[in-house]
């Protein structure tokens, strides 16, 4: 059975954790961490072995990185550059209760929980993160370092641009784009497109103000590799 770490040990982390656990296809070694407090601890049973960096010295394993959170949801895609692991390292975890059609493609180093449903036809790019009862719909583009978050529910031909973050329970209306980088608010209604870096909220969602620093700093960086971008 193939060794598989995961960078990160918070909530996001120990989600895939289970879900590594569950499905049954990697031999979980541990978790990597850059919190020292953390090192030679568990977290839910399962050990952190070193800061992120200890990947290179595990060159068998595989690796996802399950880092981020609303108020930083571009250090995922800082860490793959920093880290520089070329695309064959990246594990694709795919929680067993998913389900995925035979059309939908899911790139390198991006994990799916439970009970999400991509229905036809369906990219999602590398380094994506879709929680829990997650529905993508026929046609649905997830660009990479994509957020998306439990209960969303995406209409058909929706495109997701590389690093958007979507809050919990949003809903986003057929044929919509969200913009690179910009941020949909938890229960928001989008019916329509979101430019780039921006924060949007509510039922119908509107702009509040610019993203944060971070998201819009990863806005103004020059775009690099990945299937989808």
């Amino acid at each position: 059975m193939t060794g598989l770490v995961i960078v990160g040990a918070g909530g996001f982390a120990r989600e895939t954790a289970q879900a590594v656990t569950h499905l049954g296809e990697f031999e979980l070694l541990g978790h990597l961490d850059d919190n020292a407090d953390l090192h030679g601890t568990e977290v839910d049973g399962v050990p952190v072995l070193g800061g992120c960096d200890l990947v290179h010295e595990l060159p068998e394993a595989r690796v996802v990185i399950c880092v981020g959170n609303p108020r930083d949801y571009a250090v995922r895609a800082r860490l793959v550059r920093r880290l520089g692991l070329p695309a064959d390292r990246y594990a694709t975890v795919v929680h067993p209760t998913a389900v995925v059609s035979a059309t939908s493609e899911i790139g390198p180093g991006s994990v799916l929980l439970a009970h999400c449903a991509l229905t036809a036809a369906v990219r999602v790019g590398a380094h994506v993160a879709v929680m829990p009862h997650v529905v993508l719909t026929h046609d649905d583009v997830v660009g990479d370092y994509v957020t998306v978050t439990s209960g969303v529910r995406l209409g058909g031909n929706v495109r997701l641009e590389r690093g958007a973050y979507v809050g919990s329970g949003a809903l986003v209306r057929e044929g919509t784009t969200i913009g690179a980088w910009s941020q949909i608010g938890m229960g928001s209604a989008v019916l329509g497109d979101v430019p780039p870096g921006e924060v949007w909220v509510g039922s119908p969602a509107r702009r509040l103000r610019e993203a944060g620093a971070p998201a819009l700093e990863e806005l103004a960086t020059p775009t690099v590799g990945g299937p989808l971008t």
